[in-house]
């Protein structure tokens, strides 16, 4: 349950901010969100020994958020899969703590960047250089790496009753 309204919060955050904090190139506020890709590290642990189940559940979510935020079908699907791979990846090689959920963060919001900007340069769905992504992502890192260990800071006081798997 408590994977869900991470996910649900996540989407929910999403679509408010992205609606009051400036999006234009040039005018980008130093807060722009990508919660939703940040729940997909956060909600890992509740699925641990479950990895089809918790890539099934990312596939789902990357589908919702092409719905009602970028309509391009099954690319956020495909995307937060890959990106669901990568967390694995690392949650089964690193030891979960702040210092990993930061750099985790970074990675797999700088993966987001670059793979949908390589995408729009790719299909030229709209100019862009590397310029541009390289502002994009240096402006979503603040506000996602503070969500991120917000989350993992909230999810660490949970009882182990609610968790698959130590946080530590």
């Amino acid at each position: 349950m408590i994977p869900y309204i991470i996910m649900i919060l996540s989407l929910i955050l999403d679509g408010v901010l992205s609606n009051f904090l400036p999006y234009l190139v040039g005018d980008l506020s130093w807060f722009t969100p990508c919660f939703t890709i940040v729940s997909i590290l956060i909600i890992y642990p509740f699925y641990h020994k479950e990895e089809k189940r918790y890539l099934i559940t990312v596939f789902v979510l990357g589908l919702i958020y092409d719905l009602f935020y970028t309509n391009m079908l099954f690319y956020n699907a495909v995307l937060f899969t890959g990106l669901g791979f990568l967390i694995y990846y690392f949650q089964n090689n690193v030891k979960n703590t702040f210092v990993r959920i930061f750099v985790e963060t970074i990675l797999l919001i700088t993966v987001y960047e670059v793979a949908t900007g390589i995408l729009l340069w790719g299909f030229q769905l709209v100019p862009i250089t590397f310029q541009k992504v390289f502002y994009k992502l240096s402006h979503s890192l603040v506000l996602n790496i503070l969500y991120a260990e917000i989350l993992y800071g909230i999810i660490q006081l949970l009882p182990k009753k609610y968790k698959k798997t130590s946080m530590n």
